[in-house]
């Protein structure tokens, strides 16, 4: 899922997007109400591209997460986030079944289950495309390539103009 510009603020319910950067502050939207605000640096600001969950191996960003949960619902929305938490617990285990146990909190499942139905109602689940992100992978792994120096021209053999020399006067 394409998640930029999308953000959670902690102690704050909803998402937000960001709009833009001020002097002192970033300007954000609520995704739901629309109202515009500031967000102060003294502010826990997390964009969704930057959450990842744990799981036993490597942690899984979040916007493949919602990938899956994408495709375990076929595309409808997730678990209610108010569920049971046996019930959070089991869908989620459906959907990505290597998250580590220990790490991973009800509360944060609540919290995915949440911000993924958000994101579902305005429909703004927008999956990347396969060629676009294997390009973007691809520049990610490889390093850029160094340009090569220009090289100085070799000095030419083109004669240096000389300085006329005075003529003498006659006499």
């Amino acid at each position: 899922m394409i998640l930029k510009d999308i953000l959670a603020i902690s102690g704050e319910p909803g998402l937000f997007k960001f709009i833009a950067q001020g002097k002192n502050a970033i300007i954000i939207e609520h995704l739901e109400t629309k109202k515009r605000s500031s967000a102060y640096s003294s502010a826990k600001v997390s964009s969704l591209e930057d959450i990842a969950i744990f799981t036993e191996k490597e942690d899984m960003p979040l916007g493949k997460v919602f990938d899956l949960i994408f495709d375990k619902e076929n595309g409808g929305p997730a678990i209610d986030s108010k569920a049971d938490a046996g019930k959070l617990k089991t869908w989620f285990e459906a959907i990505l079944p290597e998250y580590s146990k220990d790490k991973v909190y009800t509360s944060d499942i609540k919290k995915l289950a949440q911000w993924y139905n958000i994101l579902h109602n305005l429909k703004l689940l927008v999956k990347e495309e396969p060629e676009k992100a294997a390009a973007v992978e691809e520049a990610k792994e490889k390093p850029a390539k160094e340009k090569p120096a220009k090289e100085k021209p070799a000095p030419s053999a083109a004669k240096k103009k000389k300085k006329p020399t005075p003529k003498p006067k006659p006499e």
